[in-house]
């Protein structure tokens, strides 16, 4: 019995590929933007759970998205 598995031109193989190449700048932003939101959060945090603006779990996480995107472009300006 031969084992006739080629996975050249299959979508997996492209799938895989395209995890190698974009998942590190992604993870990266994760990481510097949580690093980031955890100095913005420990200044903001009096002004966030007053609840003055929003409710502080929806401002938590916009302020963690925006975070991560300024991250995200810091990684790709510089």
């Amino acid at each position: 019995m031969k084992f006739m598995f080629n996975a050249t031109g299959l979508p997996l193989q492209d799938l895989m590929i395209g995890a190698s190449v974009y998942f590190p700048p992604v993870f990266k932003a994760f990481v510097a933007g949580f690093l980031l939101w955890l100095v913005v959060h420990r200044l903001l945090r009096d002004w966030i759970y007053s609840g003055e603006i929003w409710h502080p779990l929806l401002m938590d996480l916009s302020l963690f998205t925006l975070c991560v995107c300024l991250a995200f472009v810091m990684l790709i300006v510089w």
